[in-house]
This record gives structure tokens, sequence and C-alpha cells, in this order.
């Protein structure tokens, strides 16, 4: 892996990043560091989506790269549809950071380092941008929902 300088980055972009840094700190997912003895970092990158809203992610290609994939099967759309139609009932649920609500092992840390024009942060939590992330994630809403699954 490399470690990369920041981003060249608008006035406009750096305030938006600091907000996300801001928040993210707030709420415990990363945590500042003061130094980087020989240890890889990346980039924030941010995700603009058409209602204007941003989303902060890390540009982890290269730590992707020599990660394993993790196979665990994410449900299709046709399938869930067809599970849908036979619901009595339908709920929705919004899963806040959804990703940043699963820990991540303490030797990893230290591989999701990120740098921006306020410093070195490290994720404590899964951050956005990671291979497996997504997998992961849906292992643990089966795991959660184990019953109303099997219930269709």
């Amino acid at each position: 892996m490399l470690r990369r300088p920041c981003y060249p980055a608008s006035l406009e972009t750096r305030k938006e990043i600091e907000k996300h840094i801001n928040e993210l700190l707030e709420m415990d997912f990363i945590r500042k560091i003061g130094h980087n003895k020989i240890v890889e970092i990346t980039t924030p990158v941010l995700i603009t989506w058409h209602d204007g809203k941003c989303r902060l992610c890390a540009d982890f290609r290269v730590l992707n790269n020599y990660t394993k994939a993790d196979r665990y099967p994410i449900p299709r759309i046709p399938h869930a549809l067809e599970k849908l139609a036979k619901a009595k009932y339908i709920t929705k649920m919004d899963c806040m950071k959804g990703f940043h609500q699963n820990g991540v092992k303490p030797n990893s840390v230290k591989l999701l380092r990120i740098i921006c024009h306020m410093g070195i942060y490290e994720y404590t939590r899964m951050p956005f941008g990671i291979k497996n992330a997504p997998a992961h994630f849906q292992r643990i809403m089966d795991t959660i929902f184990q019953e109303e699954i099997l219930e269709g």
C-alpha cells in the first residue's frame, strides 16, 4: 500500500470534508492520531448524490486489492421483491451510516487511516470503501433478522 498525500481540494470541498470529519469524531467513528510511523494511509473522497448530499468515503482501492473477498451472499432484488409480494406488512428501516455501526478489529485500525488537510485519522468503525463491508453488513442483518427472513 502507498502513503499518499492529500488530494487537492477546493475550499468548498475542504469545508465539506471538515464537516464530515468533525461528525465522525463526535460519534467516535474515527480518532485523530498524531503520527504515522510506517503505516499506510489513504485519502478521503466525497461522493455527492443526485440530491446534493455528500458521503465521505476513502480511497481504499490499494487495500482492497490485497483483501481476500468475503463471498457472503447479498440478496438479489428480484428474490427480495418476490418475498415482499407475499408480505402482509412491509416495514422500512434506515440504518443511519450502516457500515459505521460495525466495529473493526483493533489490529485492522492502522490499515484504515486517512489523511486530509486537517491531519491523520483512523477509523475505529467500518468505513465506506472497504471491499468486504457490504458482505459483513449483510451477514449481521441476516443474523439479527433471522426469524423474519425464515418466515418470509
